[in-house]
Protein backbone atom coordinates (compact mmCIF):
# COMPACT_ATOMS: atom_id res chain seq x y z
CA UNK A 1 0.00 0.00 0.00
CA UNK A 2 1.53 3.49 -0.82
CA UNK A 3 1.46 6.32 1.01
CA UNK A 4 -1.26 7.97 -1.21
CA UNK A 5 -3.53 4.94 -0.53
CA UNK A 6 -3.64 4.80 3.02
CA UNK A 7 -4.21 9.16 2.75
CA UNK A 8 -7.30 8.13 1.07
CA UNK A 9 -8.04 5.45 2.46
CA UNK A 10 -9.84 4.36 5.92
CA UNK A 11 -8.50 5.59 9.21
CA UNK A 12 -10.46 3.67 11.92
CA UNK A 13 -10.14 0.19 12.63
CA UNK A 14 -7.66 -0.52 9.69
CA UNK A 15 -4.45 -1.98 11.09
CA UNK A 16 -2.85 -1.55 8.16
CA UNK A 17 -3.17 1.87 7.76
CA UNK A 18 0.77 2.79 8.72
CA UNK A 19 3.78 1.50 9.82
CA UNK A 20 2.99 1.87 13.34
CA UNK A 21 -0.46 0.03 13.68
CA UNK A 22 0.97 -2.76 15.25
CA UNK A 23 4.44 -3.21 14.10
CA UNK A 24 7.05 -0.59 15.05
CA UNK A 25 8.79 1.52 11.78
CA UNK A 26 11.89 -0.40 10.20
CA UNK A 27 15.27 1.10 9.71
CA UNK A 28 15.94 -0.26 6.49
CA UNK A 29 19.16 -0.42 4.10
CA UNK A 30 17.86 0.19 0.04
CA UNK A 31 21.05 -0.97 -2.34
CA UNK A 32 21.66 -0.10 -5.47
CA UNK A 33 24.45 -1.34 -7.72
CA UNK A 34 23.29 1.84 -10.13
CA UNK A 35 21.02 4.54 -9.41
CA UNK A 36 20.74 6.61 -12.91
CA UNK A 37 17.74 8.60 -12.72
CA UNK A 38 17.06 9.12 -16.10
CA UNK A 39 17.39 5.83 -17.75
CA UNK A 40 17.53 2.05 -16.82
CA UNK A 41 14.62 2.25 -14.17
CA UNK A 42 16.29 1.23 -11.29
CA UNK A 43 16.95 5.19 -9.76
CA UNK A 44 13.75 5.82 -10.54
CA UNK A 45 12.33 2.49 -8.66
CA UNK A 46 14.43 3.54 -5.96
CA UNK A 47 13.83 7.07 -5.39
CA UNK A 48 9.89 6.13 -5.31
CA UNK A 49 9.99 2.83 -3.03
CA UNK A 50 12.50 5.05 -1.14
CA UNK A 51 9.72 7.98 -0.82
CA UNK A 52 6.91 6.02 0.11
CA UNK A 53 8.29 3.71 2.74
CA UNK A 54 9.74 6.46 4.00
CA UNK A 55 6.27 8.02 4.30
CA UNK A 56 4.72 5.32 5.55
CA UNK A 57 6.86 6.23 8.81
CA UNK A 58 10.19 3.38 8.09
CA UNK A 59 13.62 5.18 8.14
CA UNK A 60 14.66 4.20 4.81
CA UNK A 61 18.89 4.75 4.00
CA UNK A 62 19.58 3.99 0.27
CA UNK A 63 22.93 2.88 -0.17
CA UNK A 64 24.69 2.78 -3.92
CA UNK A 65 27.20 3.00 -6.27
CA UNK A 66 27.22 6.16 -9.25
CA UNK A 67 25.82 7.02 -10.80
CA UNK A 68 24.00 8.02 -8.01
CA UNK A 69 20.08 8.40 -7.73
CA UNK A 70 18.41 11.25 -7.20
CA UNK A 71 16.41 10.90 -3.99
CA UNK A 72 13.37 12.84 -2.14
CA UNK A 73 13.59 15.00 1.09
CA UNK A 74 13.80 12.60 3.97
CA UNK A 75 15.41 9.78 2.10
CA UNK A 76 19.38 9.49 2.81
CA UNK A 77 22.48 8.50 0.56
CA UNK A 78 25.42 6.53 1.50
CA UNK A 79 27.48 6.63 -1.58
CA UNK A 80 29.65 3.49 -1.57
CA UNK A 81 31.76 4.34 -5.03
CA UNK A 82 32.86 1.95 -7.41
CA UNK A 83 35.78 2.82 -9.89
CA UNK A 84 32.95 4.21 -12.24
CA UNK A 85 34.47 3.06 -15.58
CA UNK A 86 31.77 3.05 -17.51
CA UNK A 87 30.63 6.82 -16.78
CA UNK A 88 30.30 10.10 -19.76
CA UNK A 89 32.22 11.22 -21.05
CA UNK A 90 35.14 8.72 -20.84
CA UNK A 91 32.97 4.67 -20.70
CA UNK A 92 35.40 2.04 -20.30
CA UNK A 93 38.20 3.97 -19.02
CA UNK A 94 41.49 3.03 -17.11
CA UNK A 95 41.88 4.53 -14.09
CA UNK A 96 44.73 6.53 -12.67
CA UNK A 97 47.13 4.33 -10.33
CA UNK A 98 45.94 6.65 -6.89
CA UNK A 99 42.08 5.69 -7.79
CA UNK A 100 42.77 1.96 -6.53
CA UNK A 101 41.83 1.35 -3.01
CA UNK A 102 41.66 -2.65 -2.32
CA UNK A 103 41.51 -5.58 -4.15
CA UNK A 104 37.95 -4.96 -4.94
CA UNK A 105 38.86 -2.35 -7.06
CA UNK A 106 41.19 -4.35 -9.05
CA UNK A 107 38.74 -7.14 -9.57
CA UNK A 108 36.31 -4.49 -11.20
CA UNK A 109 38.76 -3.26 -13.74
CA UNK A 110 40.41 -6.85 -14.95
CA UNK A 111 36.71 -7.51 -15.50
CA UNK A 112 36.47 -4.94 -17.66
CA UNK A 113 39.51 -5.41 -19.55
CA UNK A 114 38.76 -8.97 -20.46
CA UNK A 115 35.20 -7.95 -21.75
CA UNK A 116 32.95 -8.69 -18.69
CA UNK A 117 30.20 -6.33 -16.42
CA UNK A 118 31.52 -6.28 -12.94
CA UNK A 119 29.97 -4.02 -11.20
CA UNK A 120 26.89 -6.68 -9.52
CA UNK A 121 30.02 -8.15 -8.43
CA UNK A 122 32.12 -5.65 -6.68
CA UNK A 123 28.94 -3.51 -5.41
CA UNK A 124 28.07 -6.69 -3.58
CA UNK A 125 31.21 -7.22 -1.91
CA UNK A 126 31.23 -3.34 -1.09
CA UNK A 127 27.71 -3.32 0.59
CA UNK A 128 28.78 -6.33 2.27
CA UNK A 129 32.00 -4.99 3.87
CA UNK A 130 30.07 -1.81 4.79
CA UNK A 131 26.67 -3.45 6.43
CA UNK A 132 28.85 -5.89 8.65
CA UNK A 133 30.75 -2.55 9.65
CA UNK A 134 26.85 -1.23 10.58
CA UNK A 135 25.75 -4.14 11.97
CA UNK A 136 22.97 -3.69 14.49
CA UNK A 137 21.93 -0.63 12.96
CA UNK A 138 19.36 -1.95 10.01
CA UNK A 139 16.20 -4.40 11.00
CA UNK A 140 16.05 -4.91 6.38
CA UNK A 141 18.65 -5.16 3.78
CA UNK A 142 16.48 -4.67 0.68
CA UNK A 143 18.47 -4.97 -2.35
CA UNK A 144 17.72 -3.87 -5.71
CA UNK A 145 18.54 -6.71 -8.10
CA UNK A 146 22.70 -6.79 -7.27
CA UNK A 147 22.49 -10.67 -6.93
CA UNK A 148 26.05 -10.93 -6.19
CA UNK A 149 27.96 -13.25 -3.99
CA UNK A 150 28.56 -10.46 -1.63
CA UNK A 151 24.93 -10.50 -0.22
CA UNK A 152 24.77 -14.53 0.67
CA UNK A 153 25.35 -15.51 4.64
CA UNK A 154 25.20 -13.01 7.30
CA UNK A 155 24.96 -9.55 6.19
CA UNK A 156 23.75 -7.89 9.93
CA UNK A 157 20.04 -8.12 9.14
CA UNK A 158 17.76 -10.29 7.03
CA UNK A 159 17.49 -9.93 3.16
CA UNK A 160 14.80 -9.29 0.59
CA UNK A 161 15.61 -8.60 -3.43
CA UNK A 162 13.35 -7.32 -5.43
CA UNK A 163 14.46 -8.68 -9.31
CA UNK A 164 12.48 -6.98 -12.34
CA UNK A 165 13.35 -9.62 -14.74
CA UNK A 166 16.09 -11.90 -14.92
CA UNK A 167 18.81 -10.23 -17.35
CA UNK A 168 19.15 -13.72 -18.70
CA UNK A 169 16.41 -13.00 -20.70
CA UNK A 170 18.35 -9.88 -22.54
CA UNK A 171 21.17 -12.41 -22.63
CA UNK A 172 19.26 -14.49 -24.89
CA UNK A 173 17.44 -11.98 -27.09
CA UNK A 174 20.98 -10.40 -27.72
CA UNK A 175 22.12 -13.49 -28.60
CA UNK A 176 19.84 -14.68 -31.01
CA UNK A 177 20.14 -10.69 -32.80
CA UNK A 178 24.41 -11.63 -32.83
CA UNK A 179 25.40 -11.73 -36.21
CA UNK A 180 28.95 -12.99 -35.84
CA UNK A 181 30.67 -15.74 -34.00
CA UNK A 182 33.03 -12.91 -32.68
CA UNK A 183 29.95 -10.86 -31.53
CA UNK A 184 28.17 -14.03 -29.47
CA UNK A 185 31.52 -14.58 -27.97
CA UNK A 186 31.51 -10.78 -26.89
CA UNK A 187 28.16 -10.95 -25.79
CA UNK A 188 28.77 -14.39 -23.79
CA UNK A 189 31.65 -12.55 -21.94
CA UNK A 190 29.66 -9.06 -20.86
CA UNK A 191 26.49 -11.74 -19.42
CA UNK A 192 28.74 -13.80 -17.72
CA UNK A 193 27.96 -12.27 -14.12
CA UNK A 194 23.71 -13.70 -15.19
CA UNK A 195 26.00 -16.83 -14.24
CA UNK A 196 26.22 -15.54 -10.50
CA UNK A 197 23.06 -13.92 -10.27
CA UNK A 198 21.38 -17.04 -11.08
CA UNK A 199 23.34 -19.06 -8.36
CA UNK A 200 22.30 -16.24 -5.79
CA UNK A 201 18.84 -16.41 -6.55
CA UNK A 202 18.06 -20.06 -6.05
CA UNK A 203 19.74 -19.04 -2.60
CA UNK A 204 17.47 -16.35 -1.56
CA UNK A 205 14.95 -16.93 0.80
CA UNK A 206 12.46 -14.21 -0.58
CA UNK A 207 12.47 -13.14 -3.70
CA UNK A 208 10.22 -9.83 -5.12
CA UNK A 209 9.02 -8.91 -8.34
CA UNK A 210 6.79 -6.74 -10.12
CA UNK A 211 4.58 -8.57 -12.44
CA UNK A 212 3.49 -12.43 -13.08
CA UNK A 213 4.85 -12.74 -16.28
CA UNK A 214 8.64 -11.79 -14.23
CA UNK A 215 7.43 -13.79 -11.79
CA UNK A 216 7.23 -17.13 -14.48
CA UNK A 217 10.29 -15.65 -16.06
CA UNK A 218 12.04 -16.13 -12.58
CA UNK A 219 11.01 -19.39 -12.12
CA UNK A 220 11.90 -20.64 -15.99
CA UNK A 221 15.36 -18.92 -16.11
CA UNK A 222 16.42 -18.79 -12.50
CA UNK A 223 14.95 -21.36 -11.10
CA UNK A 224 13.61 -19.99 -7.99
CA UNK A 225 11.33 -21.66 -6.78
CA UNK A 226 7.40 -20.12 -6.82
CA UNK A 227 6.67 -20.13 -3.47
CA UNK A 228 9.70 -18.43 -2.49
CA UNK A 229 8.85 -15.10 -4.81
CA UNK A 230 6.09 -12.55 -3.94
CA UNK A 231 4.80 -9.99 -6.74
CA UNK A 232 4.82 -6.18 -5.46
CA UNK A 233 3.10 -4.41 -8.23
CA UNK A 234 4.82 -1.46 -8.96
Amino acid sequence: MTAEAIETGPRTGDSSASAGAGDRPLRIALLTYKGNPFCGGQGVYVRHLGRELARLGHSVEVIGAQPYPVLDEGVPLTELPSLDLYRQPDPFRTPKWGEYRDWVDLAEVATMWTGGFPEPLTFSLRARRHLLARRGEFDVVHDNQTLGYGLLGDLGAPLVTTIHHPITVDRRLDLAAATSRRRRASIRRWYAFTRMQKRVARKLDTVLTVSGSSRAEIVEDLGVPADRISVVHI
